[in-house]
C-alpha cells in the first residue's frame, strides 16, 4: 500500500516537472529567457506557483535541470553501442546500435533552441566537451594501436566536433532526415575514415 502511494507521488512529480520543462522550452521559442516569468511557465504548464516552488527556487534551476537531463541522456546514448559489443570494433558496429541521433530527436525542441536562444550560448561547447571526453576515454581504453604521431586528445576533439557538425546540419535541415539515416551516415563516414 505504501509503495503504491510512493509510486503515485513519484509519477505526479515526474509529470509536473515534465510539464514545467516543456512549458519553459515552448516559451523560449518565442521569448527571451530573461523575459519569461515563473507565472508564464506555470500558466502554460497548467500548474500553480506552489508546484513550481516545490521543485525549483528559480527558473534558472529549471533550465539547468533540463540541460542536465539532456547531458545525461547524451552520455547514455553515446555509450549504448558499447553495451552490446564487449570488445569495441568500429568494423562490427551497426547503424542500429548508434543512439546519439535518437537522443537528438528525443530532445529536438531543445536542440532547435540552441541557435535561437541567448540562454543556451555555452551549451554547444558543453556538448562538444562531453563528446570529446567520451571519445578520449574510448581511445585511451581501445585495444587498437593509435599512430604515434596522433595526439589522442586532438583526435577525440576532431571526432566530437565532426559529430556535432552532423547534428547542426540535421537541426538546420529541420530534422529532414530520420535518426536512422543519420546513424547510417555516421557509420559510413567512420568506417571510411577509421
Amino acid at each position: 500500500m505504501m509503495s503504491d502511494q510512493l509510486t503515485s507521488v513519484d509519477r505526479r512529480i515526474r509529470k509536473s516537472k515534465a510539464a514545467l520543462k516543456e512549458a519553459l522550452l515552448t516559451l523560449m521559442r518565442t521569448k527571451d529567457f530573461k523575459k519569461i516569468s515563473i507565472t508564464d511557465i506555470v500558466q502554460l504548464a497548467d500548474l500553480n506557483r506552489g508546484t513550481f516552488y516545490k521543485h525549483y527556487q528559480y527558473k534558472e534551476e529549471l533550465l539547468e535541470e533540463i540541460i542536465d537531463d539532456v547531458m545525461k541522456n547524451l552520455t547514455e546514448s553515446y555509450r549504448a553501442p558499447y553495451e552490446e559489443i564487449g570488445n569495441f570494433d568500429v568494423s562490427k558496429l551497426t547503424a542500429s546500435a548508434i543512439k546519439i541521433f535518437q537522443h537528438v530527436a528525443t530532445y529536438a525542441s531543445f536542440y532547435t533552441l540552441l541557435g535561437r536562444s541567448n540562454s543556451l550560448t555555452g551549451f554547444q561547447t558543453r556538448i562538444c566537451d562531453e563528446l570529446t571526453q567520451l571519445l578520449f576515454q574510448d581511445l585511451s581504453q581501445s585495444h587498437a594501436p593509435l599512430n604515434s604521431d596522433i595526439n589522442p586528445k586532438m583526435l577525440a576533439s576532431y571526432q566530437a566536433y565532426a559529430i556535432w557538425g552532423m547534428i547542426i546540419e540535421w537541426i538546420d535541415s529541420e530534422f529532414h532526415y530520420t535518426s536512422d539515416y543519420m546513424a547510417e551516415q555516421l557509420l559510413v563516414i567512420v568506417q571510411r575514415n577509421p
